[in-house]
């Protein structure tokens, strides 16, 4: 996972299904990631609450 920058759509390449983030998810690392993407880990380590993504 990148840690400069989020990806809102990602073309499966076993199946060829653009995926797009599930409602209320900012990118397709927090949708289906088994971690949520960086700047979401940072927010929830200093207690910021920043938003996703740059605040998308």
């Amino acid at each position: 996972m990148p840690s400069d920058a989020c990806w809102f759509f990602y073309d499966c390449k076993g199946c060829g299904v653009k995926l797009r983030p599930n409602v209320g998810d900012c990118c397709v690392f927090c949708s289906f990631g088994t971690i949520p993407c960086p700047p979401i880990q940072e927010a929830r380590a200093d207690g910021t609450g920043a938003a996703c993504c740059g605040g998308r």
